[in-house]
């Protein structure tokens, strides 16, 4: 028997849709992920007793200073005076500069790692100081969902991938048949 002369091509063309499918298909282990957010204070939805007076942000990765933003917003979506971000490797800190009243806040972040990769995200927390006389911070309208950090691709990446693969693939078994074919003429 021999080995028709695309075979090889064949091979090698379904070695390579294996090793896209594997690497789209399996779930990335977080060493080899972008950076995420690692830990943040105040936590992600948590009620305080009292007001914070620093927002501080721990990343996976460390962070390129110059690209590193942090919001704080009220529940109406004003902007809240802070600091300038302050980075040290993968943790970026801002300083709280005004008292905030009771109510319903959130953190914004941008952040760039070292490797370029840009992380944003977004989370809430809560002031529910019993001591406090200022009146709660009131939201407009209905609240905005929390913005996910970047976590990988999407499912409708993955589909796309597997269904590009399968028809690389199915396109490749039919050109290995027609040349497997002896020839009718």
């Amino acid at each position: 028997m021999t080995v028709p002369p695309s075979l090889p091509i064949a091979v090698r063309l379904g070695a390579a849709v294996l090793a896209v499918l594997v690497a789209v298909l399996v779930p990335a282990n977080p060493a080899w992920a972008h950076n995420s957010l690692r830990t943040a204070t105040p936590a992600q939805g948590a009620t305080l007793p009292s007001a914070p007076t620093e927002v501080t942000l721990e990343f996976r990765q460390r962070l390129d200073p110059t690209f590193s933003t942090i919001v704080l917003t009220d529940a109406a979506k004003r902007k809240l005076p802070t600091g300038e971000p302050v980075v040290t490797g993968a943790t970026s800190t801002v300083q709280v500069t005004e008292a905030l009243p009771n109510g319903t806040y959130t953190v914004a972040y941008r952040v760039v790692s070292v490797d370029g990769h840009p992380v944003q995200g977004s989370y809430p927390f809560t002031v529910a100081d019993p001591t406090s006389s200022a009146a709660p911070v009131a939201a407009v309208g209905a609240s905005a969902p929390a913005v996910q950090a970047d976590r990988g691709p999407s499912v409708g990446v993955l589909i796309a991938g597997a269904a590009l693969a399968l028809l690389v693939l199915a396109t490749a078994g039919l050109r290995w048949r027609r040349a497997a074919r002896p020839d009718r003429s």
